[in-house]
């Protein structure tokens, strides 16, 4: 697969930035003229993605998030959160349903929803360096589509 087209921003972990990410992932991928279901599906992972960086990597501190995405020419969108903060000691733990750090009014259904949205989602972290969480959805060719 050949990139066709990339982007990169970083942003601090504040809960307001959660809608920013969002937003800029929904734009990007727009290009593919996807259809509102798989905006949405891409929408809501970027957002689980993004908020357990904010939640769970920076509970106590405001930290650095980056957001990239590329497009490959096959129609496949990729989207990487990665942040630098605590890190996650058990990855296939944390990734397990209803398993949270966060607290009684976490769901623990933030790695199964993006599992759920997303064709592949990779998550690689160490503690005291950060995380990185890798998703990609191929989307289906329409119209208007980059080719």
């Amino acid at each position: 697969m050949n990139t066709v087209n990339y982007i990169k921003i970083e942003f601090p972990s504040k809960s307001s930035n959660e809608s920013l990410a969002r937003s800029v992932a929904a734009c990007f991928a727009a290009q593919l003229d996807p259809t509102l279901d798989e905006l949405g599906d891409i929408k809501t992972a970027v957002s689980e993605a993004v908020t357990n960086s904010i939640v769970h990597a920076y509970p106590d501190v405001i930290g650095k998030i980056s957001l990239r995405g590329r497009i490959f020419d096959d129609n496949t969108l990729e989207i990487v959160v990665q942040d630098w903060g605590r890190g996650i000691e058990d990855v296939a733990k944390a990734m397990e349903p209803m398993f949270t750090t966060g607290g009684f009014e976490r769901s623990g259904m933030g790695f199964t929803i993006m599992e759920s949205f997303m064709d592949k989602l990779k998550v690689k972290s160490s503690l005291g360096k950060g995380t990185t969480v890798t998703m990609r959805r191929r989307l289906s060719y329409r119209a208007g589509s980059i080719k």
